[in-house]
């Protein structure tokens, strides 16, 4: 990597902190196997820089980065320390195997952490940011500094210490907004006025790393950028310590979206956002909301008939990205009470049926009817509006008898009436879940992919009622199901079978 900053490059390097800021989610904490699992998916993203750990912080992280640098090659594999020699130590011997590595090293700017944080003067604080960007590049030649709370730093003060920390050895000046302080138009005449009294700031890459403290994040980390910033710092759905950081997906999609107008440009291959997003909110058991954006379950889903008219007649009416470019199917349109002819009209075509506008006109007035009973219509609710007698494929639950604990191996028995006969299969699993589901699979012999596990606390303590959310894949279309119960094997179950239940084949 060419670590000198070119005033005409338009690339952006994204340095992805997902397995560094974003493990600080409290209960989201990842072993040394799924950290590999999630660097290797980073890799095939093209991502350039993985944060990959605080070495010095445990055995367990020290390990990660370890093995992390063994398995991934083409990105540079970053570690964090302090300002301490111990910290660099620890980070100099984690990196010994990776074949572009980088020490991440700093120390608080702001006049509030040199003062409550550390106990400290100015003055002091640049020695040590300058002898640690020194130690640090006695083991690699990528040394990257981060003054921690840059965005509450003095601008004067900050300006001394990046001139002296890049005179020091840094290749990448990492300007944190830690704790999500600025707004935007604050946050580019930070880096603006760095770009402007810097006298050797086209030696090292200008960072920024934002929190989202304030909800600007993705906003803060784009100003910057516009304003000459080279480094995005940011993590898969946004996750990270507090409020979380800047999204991957967000920045990487604006700039695409955006390129005439920012032009700008990353090495990032789109389509493999969603199924990265899916993959670290499963290992990290920590849900995306459903209208984040980008790649929440709703972030391309329309069901107000105003808008699913639109979309049907052109996707750019109301989407700026084609789902499929993040790794996405297609968009969902969703009939409910809110849907119009239009919607209607393209899930009966999907059907194989044509009417005429007057026959569209009388199913509408019935669907209305309907859909102010239910909060979804299906497709067997279409059908029986077209007078078609629909298939008795539901599935009813049963039985479901589940043995668990630890020392036995997980084992249910589902008992499903379909079409009022009953069917029993009885399978073993990772897990109680796990285990109803290949049973019910036994069952209903469909090749369906599980690619959402939610769950969700509805009430307090611990007779609480969880409610699941599954999404499931089933020939390439989408389908969603729902159960709450305050037994979470069978709310599990009876969300699954709420999505089998809508496929119509």
């Amino acid at each position: 990597m060419n670590f000198l900053y070119v005033m005409s490059s338009n690339k952006v390097y994204i340095f992805d902190t997902t397995l560094r800021d974003g493990e600080q989610v409290p209960g989201c904490q990842l072993n040394t196997i799924e950290k590999i699992e999630i660097a290797k998916a980073l890799e095939e993203l093209g991502v350039d820089v993985i944060e990959a750990g605080f070495p010095v912080s445990s055995p367990g992280d020290f390990q990660s980065v370890l093995e992390i640098s063994k398995v991934v090659s083409k990105p540079t594999i970053c570690a964090l320390t302090r300002a301490v020699e111990g910290d660099i130590d620890a980070a100099a011997e984690a990196l010994k195997f990776a074949k572009n590595k980088r020490i991440h090293t700093g120390i608080g700017v702001s006049d509030i952490h040199i003062k409550y944080k550390f106990n400290s003067t100015r003055e002091d604080i640049l020695q040590r940011a300058v002898k640690a960007v020194k130690y640090a590049k006695k083991f690699v030649d990528d040394v990257e500094f981060y003054g921690e709370d840059a965005g509450r730093a003095d601008l004067e003060y900050l300006a001394q210490v990046v001139e002296a920390v890049i005179a020091a050895g840094a290749t990448v000046v990492n300007i944190p907004d830690t704790s999500g302080y600025c707004l935007p138009d604050e946050f580019a005449q930070k880096i603006t006025f760095l770009k402007q009294n810097v006298k050797n700031i086209d030696q090292a890459i200008l960072a920024v790393h934002c929190h989202n403290d304030l909800g600007m994040a993705t906003a803060n980390t784009l100003a910057a950028l516009r304003a000459g910033a080279r480094q995005a710092e940011v993590t898969i759905n946004g996750i990270g310590e507090r409020a979380g950081n800047a999204s991957l997906e967000e920045v990487v999609m604006a700039l695409k979206v955006r390129k005439v107008v920012i032009g700008l440009d990353t090495d990032i291959n789109t389509k493999k956002i969603y199924p990265t997003s899916r993959l670290v909110s499963r290992l990290m058991r920590m849900p995306v909301q459903p209208n984040k954006a980008i790649v929440g379950r709703n972030a391309f889903a329309h069901s107000s008939g105003i808008h699913q008219d639109g979309v049907l007649k052109h996707r750019e009416n109301y989407e700026l990205i084609d789902p499929q470019d993040v790794g996405i199917l297609s968009n969902s349109i969703i009939l409910t009470a809110r849907s119009g002819r239009a919607a209607l009209d393209y899930h009966i075509k999907r059907l194989g049926y044509n009417k005429t506008r007057e026959e569209l006109n009388e199913i509408y007035k019935e669907f209305l009817l309907l859909a102010d009973k239910k909060k979804e219509i299906r497709d067997a609710d279409l059908l029986f509006l077209l007078g078609q007698k629909t298939p008795n494929n539901t599935f009813e639950l049963e039985i479901l008898e589940v043995l668990s604990g630890s020392s036995v191996k997980p084992m249910a028995m589902v008992g499903l009436k379909i079409k009022g006969e009953l069917s029993v299969a009885i399978s073993d699993g990772n897990g109680p879940v796990d285990a109803a589901f290949k049973a019910i699979d036994k069952i209903i012999q469909k090749q369906v992919v599980l690619e959402e596990f939610l769950v969700q606390a509805i009430t307090q303590g611990s007779d609480d009622v969880g409610k699941v959310h599954i999404q499931i894949i089933y020939k390439d279309q989408i389908y969603y199901g729902f159960g709450a119960d305050t037994d979470i094997v069978a709310a599990s179950v009876k969300a699954y079978l709420d999505a089998l239940n809508k496929i119509n084949d």
